[in-house]
């Protein structure tokens, strides 16, 4: 039988050879769905607010996408949806009421600033949606720490309140200081501090898309069912947040991953492919080191919430994470 020409068979290229039979705009369309339950949370708590921030944010976005990427003379990225979750990320991130423009600036810095100065999606070193937030956050303190109460507009007369994350923060620090037990203890005594139900619902003040935190569950239990990510950072990121919670004493363990952005940024921000480790003790290592220094900050620093800073932190170390953890070539010492 004659031999088959190799030539039209056999093509010689880098590593790697194996396809996972997906793509880029596959899974940024299934974090997508998977940000759906949460997104709908966040509009049927917090009203028209919400979706006017989610579809500015989306919309500044792919449209800074697509100018960068005309100006930079570069092939167009816009259909590969990672915009479009870069816009849905940060209004999820972002209270209700926040004034629309500054939603637009903050959309702008995360597509021109955080992810096309770097040359675009792969080479941005830090999470856009989380710089982003980080920056706002610094430049409009006020209006990013305004949070509307769920179901305002029944309410008019109490329009804004704490989170409960704030509420807490400042009731244990008052009841540890008027006490002679080192730690406040959590009960129906806390005034304005919400039930665990409602937490776990998402009828608390907060960020659009990190109230519900069943929402979130359900979104991060699709991203495992199409193996889109895996346990290793959500599982190590809640893990060390409950633990260290139970060694620190203060708030409940529980009231601590149910509130603020644990259950968002371990499952959608920290899980992010660019800016996470590659590796299986990688993961492991940078969850673990996104919770503890939450924690840390929430427990000693001067915002009731550190998630995102963490976070931040945690991707400017991603590569070196990935160089100690890195596997042993077959054959090599």
């Amino acid at each position: 039988m004659k031999p088959k020409d190799t030539a039209q068979h056999y093509i010689l290229s880098s590593s790697p050879h194996a396809h996972a039979k997906s793509s880029v705009s596959r899974i940024m369309l299934d974090v997508i769905i998977a940000l759906l339950p949460t997104t709908a949370a966040g509009i049927f708590f917090f009203g028209m607010p919400a979706v006017w921030t989610v579809l500015v944010c989306v919309a500044t976005c792919v449209l800074t996408e697509l100018l960068c990427r005309l100006a930079m003379k570069r092939e167009n990225t816009v259909g590969d949806l990672s915009a479009v979750l870069t816009g849905l990320l940060l209004a999820l991130n972002l209270p209700a009421g926040i004034p629309l423009w500054m939603a637009i600036v903050g959309s702008v810095f995360a597509i021109a600033v955080a992810k096309q100065v770097f040359g675009g999606l792969g080479m941005n070193p830090f999470n856009p949606a989380l710089a982003a937030r980080a920056f706002m956050l610094i430049s409009f303190t006020g209006p990013m720490t305004t949070w509307l109460k769920p179901f305002w507009w029944k309410t008019p007369d109490a329009v804004t309140t704490a989170t409960p994350l704030a509420t807490m923060k400042t009731w244990f620090i008052t009841e540890a200081t008027a006490s002679a037990s080192p730690h406040g203890l959590c009960n129906t005594a806390c005034s304005g501090v919400p039930g665990l139900w409602d937490m776990a619902l998402g009828n608390i003040p907060g960020c659009i898309g990190e109230v519900s935190a069943i929402a979130l569950a359900l979104g991060a239990a699709y991203l495992l069912w199409r193996k889109v990510i895996t346990w290793h950072i959500p599982v190590s990121f809640i893990a060390t947040v409950f633990v260290y919670s139970l060694i620190a004493g203060g708030a409940p363990a529980i009231m601590q991953v149910l509130t603020g952005g644990v259950m968002i940024g371990a499952c959608f921000m920290a899980t992010d492919y660019v800016t996470s480790p590659t590796t299986a003790k990688g993961k492991l290592i940078f969850g673990f080191g996104c919770g503890l220094l939450c924690m840390l900050i929430r427990q000693f620093g001067s915002y009731p919430e550190g998630c995102s800073f963490a976070i931040l932190i945690m991707n400017a170390v991603c590569p070196l994470i990935n160089r100690w953890t890195q596997p042993k070539p077959f054959g090599g010492k």
